[in-house]
């Protein structure tokens, strides 16, 4: 009795959290900062929420990318470009993390998010059109972006989405709308390489991680019928929030180890 009461609470706690990551996740990017601590308050030992997260979160994302890629939003020619540079920058990421302490690396974010947040309120990247680069230069600067984030990711990991976002919107010319699509074209290849390691090493609650993934899917779609009538208003805000909650977390992290 008390094992399926156990069991419930889970439910009752990662349900709603969740489907609220998977809005975030299709807006701005970031909802893993949202749906991974879920999974962790719900009892879930460290390896079990990663794995069972990255089950829910590629279902949501499956379907804001496949409503994004309908949308028109996704330049697949150099989405797939992207895909492979953000894949080998997640695997040489990775090898760093095995070889490199997280004690300065974390240090550097309380830096770069306040500067971050800066440039979001000051530059308004998200209103302007979109850069007139050539075509060489868009393929250039977004598969270097795509491997550098790739890198991040890789190894540490919060708020992916919501750099690539901010840059390929920012730097590679895309507009906030390819930017975005391009963006959960990226983050659902790297879920599923992921998914598929934690799936092979039985560390992923099948059960849990598809009811989590139906509420996150209901979270996609809402998230980006807000995209796709607000666009920018609806975008800065949320990405300014996620931040926010990103070095929270970091500064928690720091002062409790």
């Amino acid at each position: 009795m008390t094992e399926l009461f156990s069991n419930f609470a889970q439910y009752i706690i990662v349900f709603p959290l969740t489907f609220l990551a998977g809005v975030v996740d299709a807006m701005a990017g970031g909802g893993g900062l949202i749906s991974l601590p879920a999974f962790l308050i719900a009892g879930l030992p460290v390896h079990n929420a990663i794995a069972t997260n990255k089950l829910s979160s590629s279902m949501g994302t499956s379907m804001a990318t496949f409503r994004l890629s309908r949308a028109g939003f996704i330049p697949w020619r150099q989405a797939l470009l992207c895909i492979a540079a953000a894949l080998a920058g997640s695997a040489l990421g990775a090898r760093l993390a095995l070889l490199v302490s997280d004690y300065i690396f974390k240090r550097l974010m309380l830096v770069i998010l306040p500067v971050t947040a800066f440039y979001i309120m000051r530059s308004k990247p998200f209103d302007r059109p979109a850069m007139e680069l050539e075509k060489k230069q868009v393929l250039l600067r977004s598969s270097l972006i795509a491997f550098c984030i790739g890198i991040y990711d890789g190894f540490y990991g919060p708020g992916t989405g919501t750099f690539l976002i901010l840059l390929l919107s920012g730097f590679a010319g895309y507009s906030l709308y390819e930017a975005n699509g391009m963006t959960k074209a990226i983050n659902l290849t790297t879920n599923l390489s992921a998914l598929t390691v934690f799936l092979i090493n039985g560390k992923v609650l099948i059960p849990l991680g598809l009811a989590a993934g139906l509420c996150n899917i209901a979270g996609n779609y809402v998230g980006v019928n807000f995209f796709k009538n607000k666009g920018s208003r609806i975008v800065r805000p949320v990405m300014l929030g996620v931040l926010a909650i990103f070095f929270i977390k970091t500064l928690t992290e720091i002062l409790s180890g």
